[in-house]
């Protein structure tokens, strides 16, 4: 049996990962229970999977916050402290974040990998080119989109599906947090029966 692996991944309303201009982290829209589902979901045993690129953004976000920002958030704590996959093939190590090592290679090839061997579920949050192209692959299992109450249409950052497959969503899962965000869980299906 293979490990499912889940691409989690924060999202607005029109599809942007992030946002400049005077937006703060969560689009300033995180309450008590957004903060406390966020670390139920990741104190169950999992394995993170970061690209370079998502890894290096989050290694330089914990290193320049301080104590009381939302980097240093109490589920964000835990999933640095996961036993984490980076899949690079320009990084080297050591890594400056505890339990993770480098997987060199193609990401299809590490994660088709990774599931056939680990015992624990592969969990990615980010990662947007990597995890389109697992998506395109068929390898992600599950498609967890936290979608925040906002429109970014003049400051959003990321496109998250910019350059993906076309997909089926079949709805497995949802929830309303704080009574404004919803979280989305689905099975994503190469439209047209491929992958």
């Amino acid at each position: 049996m293979t490990a499912t692996y889940t691409f989690d991944v924060f999202s607005s309303l029109d599809g942007y990962g992030a946002a400049g201009g005077d937006w703060t982290g969560y689009w300033g829209k995180q309450g008590p229970e957004l903060l406390d589902h966020r670390l139920a979901l990741y104190d169950a045993e999992q394995r993170m999977v970061f690209g370079a690129n998502t890894y290096r953004a989050f290694a330089r976000m914990v290193a320049e916050s301080t104590e009381d920002s939302d980097v240093r958030d109490p589920w964000v704590t835990r999933m640095r402290n996961l036993p984490t996959t980076v899949v690079s093939t320009t990084l080297e190590g050591p890594l400056d974040w505890p339990n993770a090592t480098i997987a060199s290679g193609d990401a299809v090839d590490v994660v088709a990998r990774l599931k056939e061997e680990s015992d624990v579920p592969l969990r990615s949050h980010g990662s947007l080119s990597m995890n389109r192209a697992l998506m395109a692959a068929g390898l992600v299992d599950r498609l967890q989109v936290t979608l925040f109450p906002v429109i970014t249409g003049q400051t959003g950052l990321d496109a998250i599906f910019q350059g993906a497959a076309d997909f089926d969503l079949d709805l497995i899962e949802h929830r309303t947090l704080d009574g404004r965000t919803l979280e989305l869980i689905y099975r994503p299906t190469r439209h047209g029966g491929e992958g």
